[in-house]
């Protein structure tokens, strides 16, 4: 598939309206106003004295009667003037506004106008109405359109008698499952998301190197079924992957199992609704399967990794359409993982890791840190093959019920860690080539040596998961470092 195909939508109505409004003295007003309503006098005197070039009205094209009144049903014209209260009374000359008031006041019409006398019978003040551009589905609309409007990218356009899931699916943008179709305003709208500017690139993304913009990857956002206030952690994502750090390039193209894993800090983890607690790395919470969707499909579809083609791992795992879950921070005994990384506390952020799938950790008998400890440390050994070392990464997430222990113990993670790095050093006898009767293994020269099990940083460790259950887990990595992936923390922009 042409690369290029992941800044299309499907082609749908967008409405252009041209609006102009005269010189002089213009006044916006709706019949649903008891302000407007009161006023209607005072612009019977303007259009008099010959001073009123035109009424806007919002809701009724009769209102006031005996008067120029335009039809602005549509709001083209309020929008248009940036209208917020009615009514609203400006002066324009050459097409600019040089002077606006709002609500009823005698005294500012009167300045405005430069007529005197104004409503005698009238009160001196009266606050005005909330023009319709002010409506919450109209503004929304208003601003999706515009933001319609703007898009660059080629529409393509369906037959009548194709199927939109059928017809996406048969142009290779899925990942194997039903996608929502992109059209203009679902694309308009998932902009609204992110202050960032639509045609901003965001990175240039393996493996084809292709630049992506906010709009593109705003279209693989709709595609993978998230909500707009999602879109900045996918933009985040994005970006995260698209470093050389990260290897996005390598991680597709090795024969691991490996995947783009999103582990999610911060206030914008509840503002969305992600899930850090019961199933945090299952099913059912559209914030997380939707954001490591609208990543990999960025992936497959703009940078062009597809399975079978660059993408050439051996077996996959089921974290290749979507990994991503929030950290469970506010009963952690620990700091949570992007503070631990450098982000000021309080701070939205993500950090990708490249997952291989997910391994249970079983103990339900430790009550205290030291034994739990020892039964991370003896299933972290197996990440990779027990005679791996140094090369992989790992992450440990921690469920609160053991976290629970830690607590108790008063063990911080930095403990924790300290405690997992010394149970890890393993014995280079252990690690040979045929060691345990087992091929598989470093070379005869580190037999006398000891070696840890992971890097240094090469451990990650989070909270996450329900209350109930003495279960943690533990997700293998790749590759580790200048050899594979390095873990890469981003933060979260707006």
């Amino acid at each position: 598939m042409d690369s290029a195909l992941t800044g299309m939508v499907v082609v749908g109505e967008a409405r252009r309206v041209s609006t102009a409004a005269p010189d002089g003295l213009v006044a916006i007003v709706k019949r649903d106003c008891p302000t407007c309503v009161l006023v209607a006098p005072v612009l019977h005197q303007l259009a008099e004295a010959g001073r009123l070039a035109a009424v806007f009205s919002q809701d009724d094209p009769e209102f006031p009667p005996d008067l120029p009144v335009v039809d602005d049903r549509t709001l083209a014209m309020s929008f248009a003037l940036d209208i917020d209260t009615v009514p609203t009374l400006l002066r324009l000359e050459a097409g600019r506004e040089v002077a606006r008031t709002i609500g009823w006041s005698r005294d500012r019409w009167e300045a405005l106008t430069g007529v005197e006398g104004l409503g005698p019978d009238l009160p001196e003040l009266r606050p005005g109405c909330g023009s319709r551009t002010t409506e919450p589905e109209i503004a929304e609309a208003h601003a999706i359109a515009a933001t319609v409007a703007a898009l660059r990218s080629r529409r393509v356009e369906l037959g009548a008698a194709e199927d939109d899931i059928e017809a996406m699916y048969a142009r290779g943008w899925s990942d194997g499952l039903p996608l929502v179709p992109p059209t203009p305003e679902r694309v308009g709208r998932m902009l609204l998301g992110t202050t960032r500017a639509a045609d901003e690139i965001v990175a240039v993304v393996p493996p084809d190197l292709v630049e992506c913009s906010v709009e593109k990857v705003a279209v693989n956002a709709v595609l993978a079924g998230c909500e707009p206030q999602y879109l900045p952690v996918v933009l985040a994502a994005v970006e995260a992957a698209c470093t050389d750090e990260f290897n996005a390039h390598g991680l597709l193209a090795t024969t691991w199992f490996s995947g783009p894993l999103i582990v999610v800090n911060g206030p914008i983890t509840r503002a969305i609704g992600m899930n850090s607690g019961v199933n945090a790395l299952g099913q059912g919470n559209r914030a997380n399967a939707t954001i490591g969707r609208a990543l990999q499909l960025v992936i497959r579809n703009v940078g062009g990794g597809r399975p079978g083609e660059v993408d050439r791992a051996t077996l996959g795992n089921p974290g290749k359409y979507t990994f991503c879950f929030a950290e469970r921070e506010l009963d952690s005994p620990w700091e949570p993982l992007a503070v631990e990384r450098g982000v000021a506390p309080g701070g939205n952020a993500l950090t990708l890791f490249a997952g291989a799938g997910v391994q249970g950790v079983v103990d339900q008998l430790s009550r205290t840190p030291e034994s739990l400890a020892r039964s991370f440390a003896a299933c972290l050994r197996s990440v990779g093959h027990t005679k791996n070392v140094i090369a992989w990464d790992a992450m440990l997430v921690v469920s609160p019920e053991h976290a629970r222990t830690f607590r108790a113990a008063g063990w911080s993670k930095a403990r924790l860690r300290a405690e997992l790095g010394e149970l890890l050093q393993i014995p280079g006898e252990e690690l040979v080539r045929g060691a345990g009767g087992i091929a598989e293994g470093l070379p005869e020269g580190f037999r006398t040596s000891t070696m840890p099990k992971f890097r240094d940083g090469g451990l990650l460790i989070v909270h996450a998961g329900g209350d109930a259950g003495m279960f943690s887990a533990i997700i293998a990595g790749w590759a580790s470092g200048e050899i594979g992936s390095e873990i890469v923390t981003k933060e979260i922009g707006t």
